[in-house]
C-alpha cells in the first residue's frame, strides 16, 4: 500500500513508519508540508498523492497548556481530524486516527471498553473525543484507535523524562493515584501493523472505535520505579509516591484510564504484550 503518516515525525509516528518500512510505500511529510489545520491544503495534499491509507499520528499533545490554549488543541485534535477524513473519504483512501484514554473521567472500577460512557475532564480530552466525532461523522472509511500512556525512546513522554531527571536527582516525587496502562510506542505499531495487513475491502468491514492497549495496569509512581529499575539507576535514585493533591497541574486527569484492549486484540489478532514486557524491550532498545 502506499501509505501517508500525518504528524509522521513525532514518537508514534516514528515508530509506525520503522515498523512499516520496507513493506508498504511510506509518505511521511512534515508538519510545513503537511497541515491538517488547513482545509484545502489538506485536501490537495490528499488527492495529489493518493495514499491508500491515512495514519494521523498528528496531534496537540500539551495537555496543561491546552487549558489557556483552548483553540490550537480544538484546531489540532477535532477540526485538523474532520479535515484528514473528509480528504481521505473524497480521495477513497482509509484513516486510522489515533485518539486518548482521556477521553474518560476515571471513575471507572475496572479498564473501559469502547462503548463506555465518555465524559472528558480537560480540553485536551475533549479536543480528542471531538476528533473522533468528526471522523465518525466525515463519512471516511477509518478505524479510530483510543491509546494510553504512550512512551518510547523517540520525542517526549514520561519514560524519558524519569531517565532525564533521575540522571539529575536523588530524588523523584512520582503521583501514585493515577492508574492506567503503559504502552511502548513499537508494540502500538506492531499492532496498526498487523490491523492494516488485510485487503482494503476487508478493512473497511472492521470499521469503527477500538481500544489498543498492552495488558495489566499500574500507576506513575510504580511506573517510574519500574523505568529507574530497568536502566539499573535504583541504588542511587529513590521514587517517593505523591498523591494529586501534592502535585497540581493546570489540567484534570482521569484517576483511572486503564483501556481494555480484548476487543481489538480479539478481531485482528493480535497478542497483546504485559506493559512491563515492552517497558523491558523499550530499555533494551535505548542505544
Amino acid at each position: 500500500m502506499k501509505i501517508l503518516i500525518a504528524g509522521a515525525h513525532g514518537q508514534l509516528g516514528l515508530a509506525l513508519a520503522r515498523r512499516l518500512a520496507g513493506a508498504h510505500q511510506l509518505l511521511a511529510p512534515g508538519r510545513g508540508d503537511f497541515d491538517i489545520t488547513n482545509r484545502e491544503r489538506c485536501a490537495q495534499a490528499i488527492a495529489d498523492t493518493r495514499p491508500d491509507l491515512v495514519l494521523n499520528c498528528a496531534a496537540y499533545t500539551a495537555v496543561d497548556r491546552a487549558e489557556s490554549e483552548r483553540d490550537a488543541a480544538f484546531a489540532v485534535n477535532a477540526a485538523g481530524a474532520g479535515n484528514l477524513a473528509s480528504a481521505c473519504r473524497d480521495a477513497g483512501a482509509t484513516l486510522v486516527h489515533f485518539s486518548t484514554d482521556y477521553v474518560f473521567d476515571g471513575a471507572a472500577g475496572q479498564p473501559y471498553v469502547e462503548s463506555d460512557r465518555v465524559a472528558p475532564q480537560s480540553v485536551y480530552g475533549a479536543s480528542k473525543l471531538a476528533g473522533e466525532r468528526a471522523v465518525i461523522d466525515s463519512g471516511a472509511d477509518h478505524l479510530i484507535l483510543r491509546l494510553s500512556w504512550v512512551y518510547g525512546n523517540d520525542g517526549g513522554n514520561f519514560y524519558k523524562t524519569m531517565l532525564r531527571l533521575a540522571a539529575e536527582r536523588p530524588t523523584l516525587r512520582v503521583v501514585a493515584d493515577q492508574w492506567g496502562v503503559p504502552n511502548y510506542t513499537a508494540d502500538l505499531a506492531d499492532a496498526v501493523a498487523i490491523a492494516i495487513n488485510r485487503p482494503r475491502a476487508e478493512l473497511s468491514k472492521l470499521a469503527g472505535l477500538y481500544h489498543l492497549s498492552a495488558t495489566g495496569t499500574t500507576n506513575w509512581c510504580e511506573f517510574a520505579r519500574a523505568i529507574i529499575r530497568g536502566a539499573a539507576m535504583a541504588e542511587r535514585v529513590t521514587v517517593e509516591a505523591i498523591s494529586t493533591s501534592d502535585y497540581p497541574t493546570a489540567a484534570k486527569r482521569p484517576a483511572f484510564s486503564a483501556l481494555n484492549g480484548s476487543r481489538f486484540a480479539a478481531t485482528f489478532g493480535w497478542n497483546p504484550p504485559e506493559w512491563r514486557d515492552g517497558l523491558r524491550r523499550c530499555l533494551a532498545a535505548r542505544g
